[in-house]
């Protein structure tokens, strides 16, 4: 119990520190002007102009004060500097300048008494009032509650020890003020507070997009490069048996490796683009949607798989993001069918109504065993790209062999 007594009253005296004083912005910092330039700061705080403007002024009130009934300098410095001191270290070092306000308060009261400057119900100049109690406030932003509330005690013990008939009037004044600015400080804290929770919200949100940025890539890469892998692996085994030594056949087969490994590196380029590009600055090439369909039928026949197709007579008005998901979905259908039925025929049913597009495809089972058993992963990109579009997907073997994947995205507008 005595410790926590004795403990606040050590913090306020001798321990204690102020919290650091926050630099100065927006109205309260001015620029330097330009004949002040040879100063180390480069902009101005106001409080502390003020401070110093203020204990200017109050040095200069009580020097005369003290001067007119006396006439000796020291008296006068020394009562001057008692109120003046304290108001310059306010805002810097609010809890020195109180513990100097402190010390020094016992001479500027003798002076008064001694030079007849005081009154007998009013032992307080108006200058040692006004210094202490800016001092007082001061505190009570910057400092800890224990310290606020150890040197409000400390003000009425001192009070009454030097003039106790000033320990009423004193001890409130004193109280207000330190309660005005410790409400204050927790008004500075919350919107601190605040601030900093408004600050991981937005790193937060920043980190999320980050991820789903990286998921959307991760998608487009696996749909890019395992689509056009697996054909160009597909083809490169097949080319040169069915080329059986003719030079001509051979020749056409290592072009169509070569479109589709230039193909393939296009799209990477397109996916990797806007990475790479420091400016911001985005690909501005279309992207893949229902029309290049057609394309990946070309690819998947020329890989030695039956494919029947089925598009809509129109995909205009489709949005660009559902094609895309759509051309995606197709793509790793055939991806699928590649390496897992190789030589199987697969049906493609693309059809758009009120709802959206549907996405029918279903391959047989293979004529030879399968290449590649596969992650798992492309299921799981289709699944998502479904799911980002508010649409459903489902995915699964059919029980006559093979396997079967059905869609829906919504478009948000029957077809045009």
């Amino acid at each position: 119990m005595f410790s926590a007594v004795l403990r606040p009253i050590l913090l306020a005296l001798y321990q204690g520190a102020a919290d650091q004083p926050a630099p100065p912005s927006g109205r309260r910092a001015l620029p330097m002007p330009r004949w002040l330039g040879l100063l180390p700061f480069r902009r101005l705080d106001l409080v502390q102009v003020v401070d110093v403007l203020l204990a200017l002024i109050l040095f200069l009130t009580t020097y005369d004060r003290v001067i007119q009934r006396d006439g000796r300098p020291a008296l006068a410095y020394v009562a001057a500097l008692g109120v003046a001191i304290p108001l310059v270290l306010r805002d810097r070092r609010p809890l020195a300048a109180w513990r100097a306000s402190l010390a020094l308060l016992p001479a500027g009261l003798w002076v008064s008494f001694a030079l007849g400057v005081a009154y007998e119900d009013n032992p307080y100049t108006a200058e040692i009032v006004i210094s202490y109690l800016l001092v007082a406030y001061s505190v009570a932003v910057r400092c800890d509650r224990r310290i606020t509330g150890a040197a409000w005690v400390i003000s009425v013990v001192v009070m009454w020890i030097a003039f106790p008939n000033s320990v009423p009037l004193g001890s409130v004044m004193v109280g207000a003020v330190m309660l005005l600015g410790h409400n204050v400080r927790l008004r500075r804290g919350a919107t601190e507070r605040l601030a900093l929770e408004e600050r991981r919200s937005q790193e937060a949100m920043g980190a999320q997009a980050v991820l789903e940025e990286r998921a959307r890539i991760a998608r487009e890469l696996h749909d890019v490069v395992a689509h056009h892998m697996s054909v160009i692996a597909i083809q490169a085994e097949a080319v040169p048996l069915k080329a059986a030594g003719d030079p001509a056949q051979l020749e056409a087969g290592l072009a169509g490796i070569r479109a589709l490994s230039l193909e393939a590196i296009a799209q990477l380029r397109q996916v990797l683009g806007v990475l790479r590009d420091e400016d911001g600055r985005t690909d501005t090439a279309p992207q893949p949607g229902l029309a290049q369909v057609d394309d990946l039928v070309a690819n998947a026949r020329a890989a030695g798989l039956s494919v029947l197709v089925k598009l809509p007579e129109s995909v205009e008005g489709v949005p660009q993001t559902v094609g895309m998901s759509a051309y995606r979905i197709v793509q790793e259908s055939l991806s699928n069918a590649m390496r897992h039925a190789p030589g199987a025929t697969v049906m493609i049913d693309v059809r758009r109504d009120e709802q959206g597009v549907r996405l029918h495809v279903t391959n047989g089972p293979g004529t030879s065993s399968a290449r590649s058993p596969g992650a798992g992963h492309g299921l799981v990109g289709m699944r998502e790209r479904a799911a980002l579009l508010g649409g459903t997907l489902e995915a699964g073997p059919v029980p006559v062999g093979g396997f079967q994947v059905t869609a829906v995205l919504p478009t948000g507008r029957g077809p045009s």
